[in-house]
Order: C-alpha cells, then structure tokens, then sequence
C-alpha cells in the first residue's frame, strides 16, 4: 500500500476523507491501523505500546521507562522496562518480588548476584546477551566503559520499576540501633547511611572482571545466571532465522525467549502459543501482526524499532517483515519452555479428507502443507 501525504482512510468503496485534524505522522506509522484489512472484524484490546509514548524516568548518569499493564492493559502476564546506564552508573543493589528476564541492547554492563547458597555471581555482558534473575534473589548492574542499554521483561504486567526493593531504602527504614545490632558495630559507623533510595547512580567504571572475581569467595552458583549470545546458534530459514533460549538451554530461566530475524517480505508464520503470553520488543525494522480471537475477532497491528507488542496465550497470529530493511524482534514468554502450534503443521498432521473437508482446499494447496515446522517463510 503506497503512503503518501495524501494518505486517507479509504479503501475501495469503503470509508472517506479525513480532512482533520490528525496526527499524519502517527497515520503513517499505522496504516492497518488507519485503513484496516478487510479481515480485521470485531473488538480486541489494543496490542501495541511504543516505548516513545512511557514516562522516562532521568536520573544522575541514566534514564529508566516501563511498559506495564497501566500503559498496555492487555499484558496482564509480562511488563518491560527499558533503561540506559552511563560508563560506571549503577543500577544500585536490590531484588523483586517477579522474575527479570534481561537482555543488552547496546554497550556493556556487569551484573552482580547472590544466590540462598551464598554463592556470587559476577559477569560481564554485551549486546546480545541475556540474564535471567528468579524473584527474591538479590543483584545489580553496573554498566563498564562505554555505557549500556538493556530491556527488562517481568512476569507479572502489574510490575513497576518504581517500586522494587532498594537496599538503600532497606536501611533507610530499620531502626539504626537495629541496623547497629544486626551488624554488631556502633551506631555512629552508620551515620552516612543514605536517607532515601539511590536507584541509579554514578560510580567508577569497575576493574577487570578478573580482579574482581580473584577478591571474592570462590563459591558459584550451581546455575549460571547469565548466557551469551555465542553460546547459541541460531535456526536459519528460507526468510530469516530464529534463535530459541529456554530452560533447555538456560536452566535458571522460569521465561522462555525467541528471537526472531526477518528479511524483507518475509514472515513468522501463523501460529498460537499453547500455555504462554508473548511480550513483545522490536528492536528494528517495520513490522506488521493480525491476532485472531474466538468469535470471528482480528485485528492487525504496526510495528517498528521501540515498540512493544502482546498476544495472550492461544491467540494466532504471525509477525510480517513489511520494511525494506531487516525485522529483529524479542518475543519474551511467562513460561520456562518454548512452545508453539503452527497452522500449516497442524493441517499436514490431519487427515487429509478432514482438512478438505473443512477448508476445501485444492491439490495444490493440499501439497502445500508441510508436516516439518518452518516457523519462518517468504
């Protein structure tokens, strides 16, 4: 569909001119949105958040912006904070009540945790890489020379960034001699106790992991909390390719991921989560999606670099490279194994006179079937 700044909300002999106000830039970012397809019908809840829309919370040496389930109510399972880091600034010492599923967008950060076993876990991580940290367990990020950019997803849409568990504010709220008790010192060591939460702040950019680890107790977690983006190759497909990180391959995660690359004109093809939501993150391109509901819903979302998308558990759909430069999108899930239906598997699988049946299809599409996943086509 050409764009252009004559772009109406017509299509055939359907709609008419909208001789404003608007938003043509926001048109033009949403055309299936503006002018939907013939095959969207019915109500479903808005899929689609961009990150440019959330509040950006600054402070000293970085920022901090969240899509929850107050910006995006559909995603009730899953919420996403992106956040940058300046060289050296701390993403100061806390935990949460939902798991972080981490991935770097950009830079380098180290991350810094400690297990019920008392062991330390300390580890550098680039663009590409992705942690996992079960609820409870405390940690940090620290980003290294050149600063880091990284996208959060927690299990719970109900999450926010505001309200984890600081350690500042954890001394900030025990009586001092309390405090003093608990550590067995003098009250007057703790007079320069911060009086408020840190969050965010600068530090020195930290020596080389390896000194670092050298100073401290040697016990490791028996689960490393981290992968990186080498240790996985990733599935190519005539269009693209997919890398999958679950608990097959990354034992500590309670979240699933796909990582999807899509060439021009390609597409994930049409398919449904079984037992998951899918939170999704798109890192570049422009992409399009359908999500097909019960009682004859659907409706079709425009994605590009920024924005976030959610389908709830057993809803189809596909992702659908409609750029002219690569897609690259995460696609997050609130369950610890990877699991999908594909539609073209699903009627290669059945009998073939039931599918006739249902769908009249003819000899050619019957043989176009396909019994073998593809999960990405052109």
């Amino acid at each position: 569909m050409p764009i252009t700044t004559d772009f109406q909300p017509v299509r055939g002999a359907y709609g008419a001119s909208d001789p404003g106000p608007r938003n043509l830039a926001l048109d033009l970012q949403n055309p299936d949105i503006f002018i939907p397809p013939p095959t969207d019908n019915g109500s479903l809840p808005n899929l689609k958040f961009s990150f440019g829309m959330a509040h950006n919370r600054l402070e000293a040496g970085g920022w901090a912006r969240e899509v929850t389930v107050r910006e995006l109510p559909a995603a009730k399972g899953m919420a996403g904070v992106d956040m940058r880091l300046g060289p050296g600034v701390v993403r100061e010492l806390h935990w949460h009540k939902e798991a972080e599923w981490g991935y770097v967008l950009d830079g380098r950060c180290r991350v810094t945790v400690v297990d019920p076993d008392r062991g330390v876990y300390v580890d550098d991580l680039q663009a590409g890489d992705i942690w996992l940290f079960p609820s409870g367990i405390p940690h940090s990020i620290q980003a290294l020379e050149e600063g880091c950019e990284f996208l959060l997803v927690f299990d719970d849409g109900n999450f926010s960034e505001n309200e984890t568990l600081l350690v500042t504010e954890l001394m900030a709220h025990m009586p001092i001699d309390v405090v003093a008790k608990n550590f067995g010192i003098p009250q007057q060591h703790f007079a320069n106790l911060p009086p408020k939460e840190k969050y965010i702040f600068p530090l020195p950019v930290p020596p080389p992991l390896d000194e670092v680890l050298a100073k401290l107790p040697p016990k490791r977690p028996a689960m490393p909390f981290t992968v990186h983006r080498g240790d996985f190759t990733p599935t190519q497909w005539d269009g693209g390719k997919t890398t999958i990180i679950d608990v097959r391959n990354f034992p500590v995660t309670n979240m699933a991921a796909l990582i999807i690359d899509l060439e021009p004109g390609a597409l994930r093809e049409i398919h449904w989560h079984p037992d998951a939501d899918e939170w999704q993150y798109y890192i570049q391109g422009e992409a399009r999606m359908t999500v097909f509901d019960a009682t004859s819903k659907a409706r079709t979302f425009n994605y590009r670099a920024g924005d976030v998308g959610y389908v709830p558990k057993t809803l189809a759909h596909y992702i659908e490279n409609i750029g002219t430069t690569p897609v690259r999108v995460l696609n997050v899930f609130n369950k610890p194994l990877f699991k999908d239906v594909p539609l073209n598997q699903w009627l290669a699988l059945t009998p073939p006179d039931l599918v006739r049946g249902h769908l009249g299809l003819d000899d050619v599409a019957m043989a176009a079937l396909d019994r073998n996943p593809r999960s990405v086509v052109r």
